[in-house]
């Protein structure tokens, strides 16, 4: 109950229209299906992929910089990395492992032709989907330790699409699959309101300092 009292009172520093906007799209998060981006190169490829996930309802991008550390691209992002949760790994090994421990499947993006074509993947259950680089694809660990690979139907001579175009196609493919099931697939309430109380914060202006007057009340 303190924990809600909190947000509620930090809330009343924001307008309805933003209040009503915030359980719109919290309505729609989801970390049933998450994303993890590989070594990307490009930076602002990584970026798109930030504001694809936030478009989508993708609520956790999980970014593998073991080669090439980077920063997001806020231009590009478009203010996305402020709503959605970026987790950074050193190494795939951890990213790999960290992921399955919180009982997701290991599911790599692959135009081979043993893969999964996209309409056909099953959603049932929790599934990380692995992006890799625009030049080498996914690397040889995580192709290995893959659950199972899937891909975009493509027809014509081209064999792969840019990273954030296959990421955007496949994330509103699944998440429209996801939403039109019986999986459960939205937050829990306590996973709602650590999502507002972050949001909140960094919306309202001096939130700490109001935050602490609320404290010494």
């Amino acid at each position: 109950m303190e924990e809600q009292a909190i947000i509620e009172y930090l809330q009343d520093y924001l307008t309805p229209r933003r209040k009503a906007l915030f359980e719109k799209v919290l309505a729609q998060r989801t970390d049933h299906i998450t994303v993890v981006a590989q070594d990307v190169y490009q930076l602002h490829n990584t970026s798109a992929v930030v504001r694809s996930c936030d478009v989508f309802g993708i609520q956790n991008i999980h970014v593998i910089e073991e080669k090439i550390p980077r920063r997001i691209d806020k231009e590009i992002a478009m203010g996305a990395q402020k709503w959605v949760d970026i987790n950074r790994y050193n190494s795939a090994k951890d990213c790999v492992k960290t992921l399955r421990e919180k009982g997701y499947r290991i599911i790599a993006t692959s135009p081979h032709d043993e893969s999964f074509l996209l309409e056909d993947f099953d959603i049932s259950q929790p599934a990380a989907l692995f992006f890799g680089t625009e030049r080498d694809g996914l690397s040889e660990e995580i192709l290995e330790e893959a659950d199972d690979t899937i891909k975009i139907p493509m027809v014509g001579f081209t064999e792969s699409l840019n990273i954030s175009v296959s990421a955007a196609i496949i994330l509103q493919s699944l998440t429209t699959k996801l939403r039109n099931s019986d999986v459960n697939w939205q937050f829990s309430e306590d996973d709602k309101n650590r999502i507002r109380m972050d949001w909140t914060k960094k919306t309202v202006k001096n939130s700490e300092e109001i935050l602490e007057r609320y404290k010494n009340q």
